[in-house]
């Protein structure tokens, strides 16, 4: 049977692109890979091992049951760092899958410390610094010293590292310039602490790897989309497929679509295509994105759907129905990826990746380059 839309995954390219990120930084510096919202599209249990072969030594979730999930796959030893802050509701669930916890006020230390008394364990936890994101953290030395305080005013939790996130570290001169700011911040609220310090994500690992310091925590990056220009060979890790379910020639004046929104120019060749927005590809890119059919390309015409799409298919004659269609990825000569449909789309690729409706099968390439399917 033919498969309507499916993603590919290759996690032998992610562990390409972690090496090569490793080599780009000090050899003192571990890597945090980061594989929040299941592993940004790309399967989270798939990226962190994936990862984790290519010279990670930690991962990074957003919250308790992301790093739940790893530890059940089997992944036991790496630390796994939630990066949202810590609540009452999931903390028990951190403390007792030995997920470290962020923390950045008395109160969030106390609710670790009661878990971790009722669970019989300890609690780990990273000191959140706010150098200027404007989103969770301390702020100035007495907030970071009231959670210190706490930390030390009994047992059951240890600090074990401090960070920070930039803002605005892929951004212009402007941009530069308040990143250095925010990175002095940070050196000014960690100096002393005793404990592994990261704040250089993608785009600032790759602008700064002086600013590195203990560990780098890398998250578009390793999925083959740098934020900045960079010389390593990093390479987009997924493809994505549907297939042509119908062919038909329609005169000059002819109407496609919704509303009407495309009208041919001369007597054409339309192709419908096995995938919308309900599959997770925008319908914004209506009338600007193209596909690749028979290694060529085929302009999107009219509006996208909630199931279909139709593309022009004049100029590829020999286009036939069940011809596969690449949305995202390289047929022939030429490459569309998630950047490409992110500006069609008027969006950005983060979230080109991670749109994935649930109807479309996801597939991981096993070593002998066959793909098996993991989720529908």
């Amino acid at each position: 049977m033919s498969v309507r839309n499916r993603r590919i995954v290759d996690p032998e390219m992610i562990r390409r692109n972690v090496e090569a990120i490793r080599g780009a930084v000090p050899a003192s510096a571990e890597m945090m890979a980061v594989v929040k919202a299941d592993g940004y599209g790309h399967g989270a249990v798939t990226a962190a091992k994936a990862a984790l072969r290519g010279g990670a030594t930690a991962l990074a979730v957003a919250t308790e049951e992301e790093g739940r999930i790893l530890r059940e796959a089997g992944i036991r030893k790496p630390e796994i760092l939630v990066l949202g802050a810590v609540s009452e509701e999931s903390v028990e669930i951190g403390v007792a899958n030995d997920l470290t916890l962020t923390v950045c006020t008395p109160d969030m230390v106390r609710i670790c410390r009661r878990a971790a008394e009722k669970l019989d364990r300890e609690a780990a936890v990273h000191l959140k610094i706010d150098s200027g994101m404007g989103r969770i953290g301390v702020r100035t030395r007495e907030e970071r010293d009231a959670v210190l305080a706490e930390i030390r005013a009994g047992s059951r939790v240890k600090m074990t590292g401090v960070y920070t996130h930039f803002s605005d570290a892929d951004g212009g001169l402007d941009g530069e310039r308040y990143s250095r700011a925010q990175f002095e911040v940070f050196l000014a609220l960690s100096e002393g602490l005793g404990v592994r310090r990261h704040c250089a994500n993608s785009a600032a690992a790759l602008r700064h790897p002086e600013w590195a310091l203990e560990m780098v925590r890398e998250g578009i990056s390793i999925y083959g989309y740098p934020p900045v220009e960079t010389g390593l060979p990093l390479n987009p890790c997924m493809r994505w497929e549907a297939r042509v379910s119908y062919v038909k020639e329609v005169p000059a004046g002819a109407y496609i679509s919704y509303g009407r929104t495309w009208q041919a120019p001369r007597p054409s060749r339309i192709a419908t295509v096995t995938c919308g927005y309900g599959d997770g590809y925008h319908r914004a890119a209506s009338g600007r994105a193209e596909v690749l059919i028979r290694g060529k390309r085929a302009p999107i015409v009219g509006r996208i759907c909630m199931d279909q799409m139709m593309a022009d298919v004049t100029d590829i004659p020999e286009a036939r129905a069940e011809d596969p269609v690449v949305l995202m990825g390289t047929d022939g000569s030429e490459t569309i990826t998630a950047e490409d449909i992110a500006r069609w789309s008027g969006t950005i690729s983060y979230e080109v990746l991670l749109s994935r409706g649930s109807r479309v099968e996801m597939e991981t390439v096993q070593g002998n380059g066959e793909a098996e399917e993991n989720d529908r």
